[in-house]
C-alpha cells in the first residue's frame, strides 16, 4: 500500500503517514526499523505493510473494522 510520510520524529523513529483518501495513520519504531530507511522527510512517498485484521498484537477483543490499520513496514516508494 503507498502513502505519504506525514510526521516523523527522528529520537522516537515513530511518526505518521498520510493514506491516499488523506487518513492519517501512525507507526512506530519496529515499523521505521523494518523498512531500513535512517531518515524520512514529510512529503516522501512511502510504501507501507500493515497487519492483518486477524492478526492480534494483545490488545484483545474489540478490534473492529473501524480501527486504525497497525502499520507494520515503512520504506520509500520505488518505481
Amino acid at each position: 500500500m503507498q502513502a505519504t510520510a506525514y510526521t516523523y520524529d527522528a529520537g522516537t523513529r515513530s511518526g505518521s503517514v498520510l493514506l491516499d483518501d488523506g487518513t492519517p495513520v501512525p507507526f512506530d519504531a519496529p515499523a521505521f526499523d523494518a523498512g531500513g530507511l535512517r531518515l524520512l522527510r514529510p512529503g516522501q512517498r512511502v510504501r507501507i505493510e500493515v497487519a492483518a485484521p486477524d492478526e492480534t498484537d494483545g490488545a484483545g477483543a474489540g478490534a473492529g473494522a473501524g480501527e486504525t490499520p497497525r502499520i507494520t513496514l515503512v520504506t520509500l516508494q520505488t518505481f
